[in-house]
């Protein structure tokens, strides 16, 4: 039996890599619902793999009343949201990662606006369109447990979304609402060819590769079957937890 039948699910950032690699989990198993992203052209070819279970939204997560209008959306066409998976994030257009000597206050800004303050409001404007009982599924990062160079920033953004999985359930204790966190390690996703020149692509994945404890980088099938059984009731007995899905890397290297 699919883990999800007929579950309605909203996952922000669906529309590719990790968010995308959930979504087709979360279909294996049954689910319906929305994928958000800003590029349509990429809505469009994601949409074109999940056939007609999924709709998507183009919207901007960072803008509150995109927000309101993805969830008002979803519940309209599916009727009330049972899972919200909160996974937008990562670089911001225009701002650098980098040390705390280099950052500016607009770089502070864009980067906190994606990756905290949007986690915050997504979760806020979902709530009236769950279902009690409901489950959210933030997006945290190991790096709010290591100390990658000129990651100090979005570190500490991840610090904070992985305390929300904690406040979150706490609030909602009162409507047998969870929030969990999965924070991921160095994963397969398109964000490295932003970020990569094509020629050291595959020379910069076999380090990573090489650093992990299991011996590969991670795949975003491996983030959405975690995401799967926080979403099902598999996970019935969990709330204000986080899973590390980083390969090993932060529980056995040094």
């Amino acid at each position: 039996m699919s883990k999800l039948e007929n579950k309605v699910a909203v996952i922000t950032g669906g529309n590719s890599g990790i968010g995308f690699g959930i979504a087709k989990e979360f279909l294996n198993e049954g689910a319906v619902g929305t994928i958000v992203g800003r590029s349509q052209e990429t809505l469009d070819r994601s949409m074109a793999q999940l056939g007609g279970n999924f709709i998507g939204i183009n919207a901007d997560v960072t803008r509150l009343a995109d927000l309101e209008r993805v969830f008002k959306e979803t519940s309209e066409k599916f009727g009330k949201i049972d899972v919200i998976v909160v996974n937008a994030g990562g670089a911001v257009t225009g701002a650098a990662f980098g040390s705390v000597a280099d950052t500016t206050e607009a770089d502070y800004d864009r980067t906190m606006d994606l990756n905290l303050k949007s986690v915050y409001f997504t979760v806020n404007k979902a709530l009236p369109y769950m279902n009690d009982g409901g489950s959210i599924i933030l997006i945290g990062s190991n790096a709010a447990h290591r100390a990658y160079t000129s990651f100090s920033l979005y570190g500490a953004a991840k610090a904070a979304v992985i305390h929300f999985a904690k406040g979150f359930s706490n609030d909602l204790l009162h409507r047998k609402i969870r929030a969990n966190v999965i924070s991921p390690g160095t994963t397969d996703t398109p964000v490295f060819d932003r970020f990569v020149p094509a020629e050291q692509l595959e020379a910069v994945k076999k380090y990573w590769a090489d650093v992990m404890p299991i011996g590969r980088i991670g795949q975003p099938s491996d983030i959405g079957k975690t995401a799967v059984f926080l979403a099902s009731d598999d996970s019935s007995f969990m709330l204000g937890a986080e899973l590390l899905v980083d390969g090993g890397l932060s529980y056995l290297s040094k």
